[in-house]
């Protein structure tokens, strides 16, 4: 049997950081040996935002593309690839904004959010939800991997395969959402690890860097010097313990966290270690990637060929059904 396709993909903001690899590329990985895999780097979304600063794009593409090669994603089996050099994304999702009413593109909740707290208000922006259905769309997705804050791009993409199959006969599968649990990867300051709170850790970042970092991280607000007792439930360190720790280490650093016998610096050291440790194949094949970045172009060609021969097959059927030549 034919396996299940799966479409997902990140904008390039450039190097990813551990909650772009908790909260997604680890699950892509997990995945690619069970699936027909399109793994983009959607750089027309990125214009959405940054269209008045692009000089670094090129670059933040590349970086993005090392960062997946790194964690584990084999070329062999996932089209890796750059969503602007599949042209068929763009036709589509011309095609179908022509069906697609517009009342349907304002209630998406990232829309309404992202237009009020960041002003945003072009045409471009209006249809991020519906170029991100053209993603999905042309590659009759199955199943798209995302967190629960995703689910009304799902839903949106369901409904304008319904309208488009009711319209002109079947061509699209009704994407469905595989739901990842995606943990809270807090960042240095506490909040969600993200590059907009400066925040983060890098997967490219060096063992002395991750370290220095982590020094500076937020923890239990009561638990000011060793001795003090500390809460480990409410503490972004703890929180990174548990997804880079050990587990049979988690019940002794709770226990001495607690008592106090545990300082926070002596704690925040134990934690580089054993990220540092996590990271470091992923990082030593980084480095090998990064002197070798005619193998990392070649993969995001071969990528956007095999992913331009499935778009293809797609957009004959669509024009076939909407009796376009």
């Amino acid at each position: 049997m034919a396996k299940k396709v799966i479409l997902s993909g990140m904008q390039p903001t450039g190097r990813l950081h551990l909650g772009n690899f908790e909260g997604a590329l680890a699950n892509w990985v997990a995945l690619q040996n069970d699936y027909d895999m399109y793994c983009c780097i959607v750089d027309w979304h990125s214009l959405t935002e940054r269209y008045k600063d692009l000089a670094s794009l090129d670059d933040d593409i590349v970086q993005m593309a090392i960062d997946y090669l790194a964690a584990g994603l084999d070329p062999h089996k996932v089209a890796i690839f750059i969503q602007s050099q599949v042209k068929e994304h763009a036709e589509l999702h011309l095609l179908l904004s022509m069906i697609t009413p517009t009342p349907w593109l304002e209630r998406v909740p990232s829309y309404k959010e992202k237009s009020e707290k960041l002003g945003l208000d072009s045409y471009g922006f209006l249809g991020y939800g519906l170029l991100q259905a053209a993603d999905i769309l042309i590659y009759r997705a199955d199943f798209v991997p995302v967190g629960k804050d995703q689910l009304p791009h799902i839903e949106l993409s369901r409904e304008i395969a319904r309208r488009f199959n009711g319209l002109y006969g079947e061509v699209f599968p009704e994407p469905q959402a595989k739901l990842t649990k995606v943990p809270e990867v807090p960042g240095i300051d506490g909040n969600k690890m993200s590059k907009s709170y400066s925040n983060e850790i890098a997967i490219a970042d060096t063992p002395e860097v991750t370290a220095d970092k982590l020094k500076k991280m937020f923890t239990d607000p009561e638990k000011l010097r060793k001795g003090d007792p500390g809460r480990p439930e409410i503490c972004p360190v703890f929180t990174l313990h548990k997804i880079y720790t050990p587990h049979e280490q988690l019940a002794e650093i709770d226990r001495d966290c607690r008592s106090g016998e545990l300082g926070c610096v002596a704690d925040k050291k134990h934690l580089a270690e054993s990220i540092n440790k996590a990271l470091d194949p992923i990082r030593q094949k980084r480095r090998e990637l990064e002197a070798n970045l005619g193998y990392v172009n070649d993969v995001l060609a071969e990528g956007a060929k095999r992913a331009r021969a499935r778009a293809q097959e797609t957009m004959a059927m669509v024009r076939e059904k909407m009796h376009l030549r």
